[in-house]
């Protein structure tokens, strides 16, 4: 009888203590460090504004280095400042439904509390955005960001304890239904993951409809057949950068059945990391939480009192660019699909397609290209005077997984560029 109550005991508690999904094998954990010190890099550049997810993502670490820490958060509290100080429809051009939800996550994550109306007015601010944001899609079928931003921003005010209009709500769980999440045929599985994350954070709340918390299971169980459906052999989540953000949500969700999809996902990035596949600071910064087994969800919940600082971590001086470009030189064929452009062009070796373009314009009068810069690197907008949504190949017919700033052609790729639709 006594074995027996022992065996219950057991059971017992390992249905009530927190199951850790994605465990990272011990021999790895010399990668984490190593990922952690590459991002407390990043915050060492000043020669661009502050990053809010880099920052988010050192908070959600369970290594710190307080000081750098701090002086980041000085530097992203001045742009905090200035979009909670603006007024409410004013035109700013492209929506920030994305960046002010980084921007209050980022706030949470920081535990500052020194100014409550700082605070209250961003909030303000995204239930505005959220609000315009549903309208384009009851209006136009779409959302006036995407639907990455749109989820991330419902995230951004369930972590801040703010319930989320169900009418907003119910917008995101209708696009999962009716599988609106990626481009064509192919599923967006960061966005898919964004928006399980979102509606597992706003199911918490006790304030919905009957009808709307049951569409939420369903979207959720959704969103994981979908992104399990999604592993390929390597392991990956759809792609390597679109995994940490994979596993976020399915830490988050938790659940035993998924251990093995987790374990092969993990594999997948510490090989990455082994490779230097991870140099965007917006990558990075969503892999780290992944590393310490946490998800955006966690930022509602950083342990302000207890945090120390670790000395050992120390950033030596700030990573501009990983990569070097090598002596030797090698030719890439860019193409413009559509457009009478397809030239040879000679670069060093392990230049980045965005050098190799530049190049491009350079010596050719007949190509062109503009970029605007974004949190996750330069964004194509615009070939030869036609401005759209341009997407990168490289033949015969593989999408591109990284920007055009990371993304480095092996000798004799040939680079498509072809527009399309969002």
């Amino acid at each position: 009888m006594a074995l027996n109550w022992q065996v219950l005991v057991i059971l017992v508690h390992a249905f009530i203590v927190p199951m850790k999904l994605c465990e990272i094998p011990e021999e790895n954990k010399h990668l984490i460090k190593s990922l952690n010190l590459k991002l407390l890099r990043v915050t060492l550049d000043t020669s661009s504004d502050a990053n809010p997810s880099v920052y988010v993502g050192l908070r959600l670490s369970e290594d710190h280095n307080l000081e750098k820490e701090d002086e980041y958060f000085q530097r992203l509290k001045t742009s905090i400042e200035a979009i909670s100080a603006s007024r409410l429809g004013v035109k700013e051009g492209e929506p920030k439904t994305g960046l002010l939800a980084l921007q209050l996550m980022a706030q949470k994550a920081s535990c500052d509390d020194t100014s409550p109306s700082v605070r209250n007015r961003l909030l303000t601010h995204m239930k505005y955005h959220l609000h315009k944001e549903k309208n384009s899609i009851a209006l136009n079928n779409k959302p006036l960001s995407n639907y990455y931003q749109y989820s991330l921003g419902i995230l951004a005010m369930c972590i801040n304890d703010k319930f989320v209009d169900r009418h907003v709500v119910h917008k995101l769980v209708l696009a999962e239904e009716q599988n609106k999440f990626g481009h064509g045929e192919s599923v967006s599985v960061d966005t898919e993951a964004m928006a399980g994350i979102a509606l597992l954070c706003v199911k918490r709340f006790n304030n919905y409809p009957r009808e709307l918390v049951m569409h939420i299971k369903k979207s959720v169980k959704s969103i994981k057949d979908k992104i399990v459906a999604s592993q390929n052999t390597e392991g990956e989540l759809g792609n390597l950068y679109s995994t940490p953000l994979a596993l976020q949500f399915l830490s988050a969700l938790g659940g035993r059945k998924d251990k093995d999809i987790c374990s092969k996902a993990i594999t997948a990035l510490m090989d990455g990391l082994k490779e230097g596949k991870f140099s965007n600071p917006m990558m990075m910064s969503q892999l780290l939480p992944v590393l310490f087994q946490k998800s955006y969800l966690d930022v509602a919940n950083v342990d302000c009192e207890n945090t120390i600082s670790n000395p050992l971590l120390i950033p030596s001086s700030p990573t501009f660019h990983d990569v070097v470009v090598g002596e030797e030189f090698i030719h890439v064929r860019l193409m413009v699909e559509g457009q009478n452009f397809n030239e040879m062009i000679e670069v060093p070796s392990r230049s980045s397609l965005l050098d190799i373009m530049k190049t491009a314009q350079k010596l050719n009068s007949k190509f062109s290209f503009e970029i605007k810069n974004t949190l996750h690197g330069p964004f194509l907008t615009t070939v030869n005077n036609v401005a759209g949504y341009w997407q990168l190949l490289k033949e015969p017919n593989i999408s591109l997984t990284q920007g055009i700033a990371d993304y480095r052609p092996e000798n004799g790729e040939t680079i498509i560029l072809r527009l399309g639709s969002f």
